[in-house]
């Protein structure tokens, strides 16, 4: 096969999934509006349902809707009817998921359901199918055709159940007002997490607190800096309040300026409005402070009160960037 076949083969396949999602707008119907209204006022869990490929399907979409803040369950169809029912309780709502609509395991599976008294939604490519007749309401998801060169194996037929389940999620999230703090409710690990809840406190109660008062030595400054190695030091009055800040570049600068350092203080060479962020600010937002002013560390306070440091380097090692 020639390098030129290959990329014809990949860019139609590409072409066919877009028009399986693209299809979708010819199914956002009264149906789908009462879907979500049914799921948006519901008491219990969305229990997700199906078989094959559409049972890994249900799974993505089981765990989009728990980390966008509607309560779901994955329950497999073979096993459903083979003791795991037992996991829908009576307020539950439950969406299967089948292109044919006809397997043997949906056809024993919604009767049942729908004994139980539970809503069942259908979400189907085949609108002539038992699950479609037999569902209270019913998502379309049909295709014109599969990826696959045969037409057999689940391609543009999953993609459309992948999105319409995408489009349920995003539609609650909007009816819900879920909004980012929600979201970092369900997400506290990782990057995504760190970027929605990790704090400055977080971070700068991990570093020395370097502090010297205003009438402190050239000397014993040097001495502060050396000893907690931030290359800053804070200056603060008898009660911890921010009087000013001296770095690294404020040493060079007074040396460049003078002979000897005996004559000068902290107060002499400290920067009198030095930039400050509040503890309980996002370490994200800091950062971007940090990358707007073009400096690499903030002083960290709590009104005027002096918190600690934090460094570019604090939010670099936690990933967040």
């Amino acid at each position: 096969m020639t390098d030129q076949k290959i990329i014809q083969i990949a860019l139609k396949t590409i072409q066919l999934e877009a028009a399986s999602i693209s299809r979708l707008q010819d199914f956002i119907n009264a149906d789908f509006e009462k879907a979500l209204e049914v799921i948006a006022a519901i008491k219990g869990r969305v229990v997700i349902s199906g078989i094959g490929k559409s049972a890994i399907i249900a799974q993505k979409v089981v765990a989009t809707f728990n980390s966008t803040g509607t309560p779901s369950l994955f329950m497999h169809a073979a096993d459903a009817i083979h003791g795991d029912l037992g996991m829908v309780q009576q307020d539950d709502i439950i969406i299967v998921i089948s292109k044919s609509g006809d397997s043997p395991e949906i056809k024993a599976l919604v009767p049942l359901v729908k004994n139980f008294g539970n809503i069942c939604i259908g979400m189907t490519g085949n609108m002539d199918s038992f699950l479609a007749n037999h569902s209270d309401i019913v998502l379309n998801t049909t295709v014109e055709q599969e990826a696959c060169p045969y037409n057999l194996a689940p391609t543009t037929s999953t993609t459309a159940q992948m999105v319409m389940g995408d489009v349920l999620a995003v539609c609650l999230m909007e009816m819900k007002e879920f909004g980012t703090a929600d979201f970092a409710r369900y997400h506290p690990g990782g990057a995504l997490g760190k970027r929605l809840f990790l704090k400055v406190a977080d971070l700068a109660f991990l570093n020395e607190k370097p502090s010297v008062t205003p009438g402190a030595s050239i000397r014993e400054v040097i001495v502060e800096m050396t000893k907690k190695r931030l290359g800053v030091t804070a200056v603060v009055d008898e009660e911890d309040n921010i009087e000013g800040i001296i770095t690294d570049g404020d040493l060079r600068r007074m040396l460049e300026k003078a002979d000897s350092f005996e004559q000068f203080s902290a107060n002499d060479i400290m920067s009198k409005s030095p930039y400050t962020v509040d503890e309980n600010v996002l370490a994200v937002d800091a950062l971007e402070m940090m990358k707007t002013k073009g400096i690499s560390q903030l002083v960290v306070v709590n009104e005027k009160n002096y918190k600690g440091i934090i460094h570019i380097h604090d939010i670099i090692k936690e990933g967040i960037i």
